[in-house]
């Protein structure tokens, strides 16, 4: 039986979004990763595009479609760890810029909201940690996405409720668009592409010297 978050305001939108999960979903097909050259498009601010680094790396399907391309920053300033924090990437900064995510075509999030196609900035966000897990995803790091255009601030974090507010435009829902954070299995290689025990398929790369692992094809339900 799933324990509820006494939340409000942002926090409550992003638990609800997170934690209310029964089952989870997957694209069928497998998956693999190719390697693409730097960012460069009218759509992406150029200041945006000088944080990243020059390679990044493209999902495609087995049919050959290009699912979605991550570029990440170069590196990502550190926040402060907490002791006793579960957090799997606890030096991480909430709200702190870690890179763009293209999709060529309608993408989705980790809950199956609709993504238009275009460029979107990835910030970390992490739910407040008292215990509580996130249903069928039991970690609390995330990434939430935003417009790239809108996210106007990239030199500086953003505010936790700053953040919701922005990834809504994302979405165009009452929920942010947000994507899950997983731990790197052990041995992995990077970048590269692996299917995790619930179906869903993980992109393993590095933010700067730190490796990292994001849930690019797969969701939780709602129940």
């Amino acid at each position: 039986m799933k324990r509820i978050l006494q939340t409000s305001g942002p926090i409550k939108a992003i638990a609800a979004f997170l934690l209310f999960g029964s089952a989870v979903a997957w694209g069928q097909g497998a998956y693999k990763t190719e390697p693409v050259g730097p960012l460069n498009s009218p759509d992406v601010p150029k200041a945006l595009e000088e944080k990243l680094q020059a390679q990044g790396v493209r999902l495609v399907s087995d049919k050959g479609a290009a699912v979605s391309e991550v570029w990440l920053v170069k590196s990502a300033a550190p926040g402060q760890s907490s002791a006793g924090s579960d957090a799997v990437y606890p030096t991480l900064s909430v709200g702190t810029l870690v890179g763009v995510i293209h999709f060529p075509t309608q993408g989705s999030d980790f809950r199956g909201q609709p993504i238009k196609p275009g460029y979107y900035t990835l910030r970390y966000g992490r739910m407040p940690q008292d215990g509580n897990h996130m249903g069928a995803n039991p970690y609390s790091d995330f990434v939430a996405l935003s417009p790239a255009a809108a996210d106007t601030g990239i030199d500086k974090g953003l505010k936790f409720e700053d953040l919701v507010k922005l990834s809504k435009q994302a979405s165009g829902t009452g929920h942010p668009a947000v994507m899950s954070l997983v731990p790197v299995s052990q041995g992995a290689s990077f970048p590269s592409v692996v299917q995790d025990d619930q179906g869903r398929w993980v992109l393993q790369t590095k933010l700067g010297d730190l490796p990292i692992a994001l849930v690019l094809v797969g969701q939780v339900s709602a129940s």
